[in-house]
């Protein structure tokens, strides 16, 4: 039985995000997007994606307080269907990425989204971990704005006010939610290794592995984009007026 809702709802999320990526590309494009609508329709499934499992994780805590406290055997309905629609979700990505794009320029989303699957199904299919699974979906609270920074600057705004906002916005919770995330769930998986079977243990450290390397390289990344390139172009301007 427990199969059978993890496959139904898994299906029903590919489908959902399917047609989100349809009715989006129903909507005006900006013409600085037009050159690559498929990017922007699917950055823009990604940014819905981010959207409702980021809310949709915090609720679980909420609704749910005491799976704080045991993050391995305590969940709910709610959270279990939490995980597996994001499953969902980054299947349709999978594909959507394998078919519209060399493998080449999405090798690095593709190889974090085979590990997530990963994890994520054997959080569901044996119903353990489930807590740990929310906790890691935290960090979508960052990719909101992360994927609104994609956003802005394919519509070429990314010299307006709004976008450095959300820049600055993005940096602290990408610190916040993301990196600091990561880092209590290895000290989290560390302290209760005695809990954890050994393969369930060896697939999630190096999941976080990966997931924090990847993560301090997509840092360093933001960082030079939107901080230290306009530094650099301040100290050019006053070396010209000089």
């Amino acid at each position: 039985m427990e199969l059978n809702s993890v496959i139904l709802t898994t299906g029903a999320s590919v489908g959902f995000f399917k047609f989100v990526n349809y009715g989006i590309g129903k909507l005006p494009v900006p013409e600085t997007a037009k050159r690559n609508t498929w990017k922007w329709k699917n950055i823009f499934t990604s940014f819905v994606h981010s959207l409702i499992t980021g809310v949709w994780s915090v609720l679980c805590f909420c609704i749910h307080p005491k799976m704080a406290e045991d993050l391995i055997e305590t969940h709910s309905v709610f959270s279990h269907a939490l995980v597996s629609v994001s499953i969902g979700y980054f299947i349709y990505d999978f594909f959507d990425m394998v078919l519209n794009q060399k493998m080449g320029q999405s090798w690095e989303l593709l190889f974090h989204h085979v590990v997530v699957i990963t994890c994520f199904g054997i959080s569901v299919l044996s119903c353990r971990y489930v807590g740990f699974a929310v906790v890691a979906l935290l960090v979508e609270i960052n990719s909101v704005f992360l994927h609104l920074r994609q956003v802005l600057r394919m519509a070429s705004l990314a010299k307006s006010t709004f976008y450095r906002v959300n820049s600055m916005i993005n940096l602290g919770t990408y610190v916040v939610f993301r990196i600091n995330t990561l880092a209590w769930m290895t000290r989290w998986l560390v302290l209760n290794r005695e809990h954890i079977p050994l393969i369930s243990y060896t697939i999630g450290s190096v999941g976080l592995a990966i997931m924090t390397l990847m993560n301090i390289v997509l840092f360093y990344r933001l960082m030079r984009s939107d901080f230290m390139k306009s530094s650099r172009e301040k100290e050019v301007k006053k070396e010209k007026e000089m």
